[in-house]
């Protein structure tokens, strides 16, 4: 533990061998790569924010566009800011094979806590730092600051295709988080060089195009987003979120240095667990809000509702449960037809319009046809879709 030294001048920052024990500090706590810039605004980044936003591409994202003034000038969050610290700490891990059976995927940032002990070991470095007589705050998943821009100003890692930040020689897999801080320290003095050359790899996997140019990702259409976003999930990516739960992973997994690369960089800091790499379908459907929101609940959830997940889940159903799953011997109804009646008649109009698409595409339009006359406008307006939702076949 760092105390702060009371009515004793600030230690001196601008010595290099103090950044030097600061950066070594840091290794030691586990974080892989370190760099530092300086704290003048993120005119690049709040450019590129207000491009994205005039274009709609941000759609009704929030985070670090809600705010751009303050998260591109890092002096709104800590006033007489002078350098920023930014760290990176690897989320890599051996993925399990897939279990069988209906369950959803969890993209590899979503499987355990992994800010956690990125946030645990900045504020180590932050209490350092105050000790020394400077402010430090310590800023990891929040809507402050830029971390992606601020890890590309100090040196960590080019801008991919994807707007993922890769870092030389080990590629995307990981968490970014930031110390603003009062003291002056050496900021890098150039960026990484960009790594990616004219490989496209990432433009033609992802299942949504949404990379509409070179690192730049069109919101709307990105399953990450969609996954996470509130209200009806857009009809024409349904089909295309396939098994995924939470996040996608398809613009990593596809990227040459990041598969090449990853797996010489495994978390030294232990997660905390969570979710792991594959959830029970049907087991989240019939689980109630509150275990929901303790498996689930260091994920972003809008509202912190998890009729979002619930969502996700019921177009999962559609695109992974048996076809034609009705009832045995017409006594014996399968978990799938059981779930799937119980939210065609749930009270929430939203988790109806998902459980109607679900069971037409699983061949159960027998099971849909009273939602015609739903009282809901938005149920009705599905059904009058019906039509055009891609059955599935025994074969797929």
């Amino acid at each position: 533990m760092h105390r702060v030294k009371r009515n004793s001048p600030p230690v001196d920052t601008t010595d290099p061998a103090y950044l030097e024990s600061l950066l070594q500090f840091a290794r030691e706590l586990g974080l892989d790569r370190v760099g530092v810039t300086d704290a003048s605004p993120l005119s690049r980044a709040r450019v590129a924010i207000d491009d994205r936003k005039a274009r709609g591409l941000s759609d009704t994202m929030g985070f670090t566009y809600r705010n751009p003034s303050r998260s591109t000038d890092p002096n709104t969050s800590v006033e007489g800011a002078r350098s920023i610290i930014v760290a990176a700490r690897s989320y890599h891990s051996e993925q399990s094979e897939h279990p069988g059976g209906m369950v959803a995927r969890v993209a590899r940032y979503a499987q355990d806590d992994h800010y956690t002990p990125l946030r645990q070991a900045l504020q180590e470095i932050a209490l350092r730092l105050r000790a020394d007589g400077y402010r430090a705050v310590v800023f990891v998943d929040e809507n402050n600051v830029v971390d992606r821009e601020v890890a590309y100003r100090a040196g960590l890692g080019w801008f991919g295709k994807n707007a993922n930040i890769l870092l030389p020689g080990a590629g995307s897999f990981f968490s970014l988080g930031s110390i603003v801080t009062t003291a002056v320290l050496a900021p890098a003095t150039q960026p990484a060089p960009d790594g990616c050359g004219t490989c496209r790899a990432c433009f033609d996997e992802c299942p949504t195009q949404a990379i509409v140019a070179d690192g730049v990702i069109d919101a709307r259409r990105c399953l990450a987003w969609l996954v996470q976003k509130s209200g009806i999930f857009p009809r024409e990516f349904r089909v295309a979120l396939g098994d995924r739960l939470y996040g996608c992973d398809d613009c990593q997994t596809s990227c040459p240095p990041t598969v090449r690369l990853h797996s010489r960089h495994h978390a030294r800091i232990a997660p905390v667990a969570g979710p792991g790499a594959f959830v029970d379908v049907i087991e989240l459907l019939n689980s109630s809000n509150e275990s929901l929101l303790e498996k689930f609940g260091s994920w972003y959830l809008a509202e912190r509702d998890p009729r979002w997940l619930r969502r996700n889940a019921l177009i999962i159903l559609g695109n992974i449960a048996p076809v034609n799953n009705s009832a045995v011997n017409n006594s014996v109804m399968s978990p799938v037809e059981q779930v799937l009646r119980r939210y065609l008649g749930d009270i929430d109009p939203m988790l109806r319009l998902h459980a109607l698409w679900a069971a037409v595409r699983l061949g159960r339009r027998d099971l849909v046809e009273s939602l015609a006359v739903d009282a809901d406008e938005s149920v009705r307006d599905e059904y009058s879709q019906i039509d055009s939702i891609p059955v599935r076949t025994v074969a797929s």
